[in-house]
């Protein structure tokens, strides 16, 4: 059953007063700014140096954002090996396979560390599979990103609420939509710096050093599911496939996003790519 949906019950708190068109380009000039000086200061660095430098520099809250795929893994442990001041966070969308729940564990277990979890809003949940179906998802496009949005993307703004600096494990290699994204981009939308230490790297320099220092791994990467998400949106690839390939397989847009990396225009911006460093 696929249906039309329909508007999200009320938010009835206070709504927080308009900003002026001028404080809004001060505040986008003032990330702007941040992004370019800490690309500047780390852009030659490796990973190990950007994470310990980003938290050396910046005062404010730092979030890292993991759904415990081979970059993430990585991502994490270099964060807690060094015992960085970073927040490890992730989006339990209750659609996940159960291979990353058995991950998550065994992530949690291996470092010693709390990953702390966020849902999406029942009530939300509840609606959009009245109004559309269990699956509805594959009716639409439009049903598609409204479960996206409903189980990741609001989620995320409460996970990144009030944070300075987000951390992500987006490389340029990823896919032709990624390939413009920098080490540190201004999100005048969410207010912070998003930062991309992995920017540079390639997956099998990813996997090389996972493998070197035995780091816990999603045993689906082995099965052809190179990027991971939801268990019905998530597919293997074939040999020669790009690495998104198997998101959301049955829609024929070549920039396979569920929102969370994209701004309000849809898309991702584009920003010169880094030299590649070393670890």
């Amino acid at each position: 059953m696929v249906g039309t949906m329909t508007e999200l019950p009320i938010d009835r708190r206070r709504p927080a007063p308009p900003r002026r068109p001028a404080e809004d380009a001060a505040r986008e000039t003032a990330l702007a700014g941040r992004a370019t000086n800490l690309a500047a200061a780390f852009g030659a660095t490796g990973v190990a140096q950007r994470l310990a430098g980003l938290c050396q520099t910046v005062q404010g809250r730092i979030v890292f954002t993991t759904s415990f795929g081979l970059e993430d893994q990585v991502l994490t442990h270099f964060i807690a090996t060094a015992r960085l001041p970073v927040e490890i966070v992730t989006l339990d969308t209750g659609r996940l396979f159960p291979e990353v729940y058995a991950l998550w564990e065994e992530t949690e277990r291996r470092y010693g560390i709390v990953i702390r979890p966020f849902y999406p809003r029942h009530e939300a949940i509840e609606l959009f599979v009245r109004q559309n179906g269990i699956n509805g998802f594959y009716g639409s496009r439009d049903a598609r990103k409204s479960c996206c949005d409903i189980r990741k993307v609001e989620p995320l703004g409460r996970a990144l609420a009030g944070a300075d600096i987000w951390i992500t494990g987006l490389r340029a290699d990823q896919s032709s939509a990624r390939g413009g994204v920098a080490l540190a981009e201004a999100d005048p939308q969410r207010g912070l710096v998003k930062f991309n230490p992995l920017l540079d790297w390639t997956r099998d320099a990813a996997l090389a050093f996972a493998k070197a220092e035995e780091i816990p791994l999603n045993p689906l990467h082995d099965k052809g599911f190179v990027s991971i998400g939801c268990q019905p949106c998530t597919r293997a690839i074939a040999p020669g496939e790009p690495e998104r390939a198997g998101r959301w397989w049955w829609e024929d847009d070549a920039a396979k996003e569920c929102g969370l990396h994209v701004g309000a225009d849809g898309r991702l911006v584009p920003s010169k790519a880094l030299a590649p460093a070393e670890a």
